[in-house]
């Protein structure tokens, strides 16, 4: 598979993911990711995505500005 954007190689690789949910801010360690060896750019599949959003959402009930969590089932 390639990059959409420069259509550079993609690989196998784990992330941090973040995201500012109306001021909460989530950020998401050890993301199972595909990253493009030359632009950086990083692609979730459909389960990770789906994941990546109900954890979000669970923290944003529960925190009031940051939350850092380890993606589930990844040993830091």
């Amino acid at each position: 598979m390639n990059c959409l954007i420069c259509k550079g190689n993609l690989e196998h690789k784990l992330t941090t993911f973040m995201t500012d949910l109306d001021g909460c801010i989530v950020i998401i360690k050890n993301v199972p990711s595909l990253v493009c060896s030359q632009c950086g750019e990083t692609y979730y599949d459909d389960d990770t995505m789906e994941q990546l959003e109900k954890i979000s959402n669970s923290l944003r009930k529960v925190v009031t500005e940051v939350a850092i969590v380890d993606y589930p089932g990844r040993v830091a």
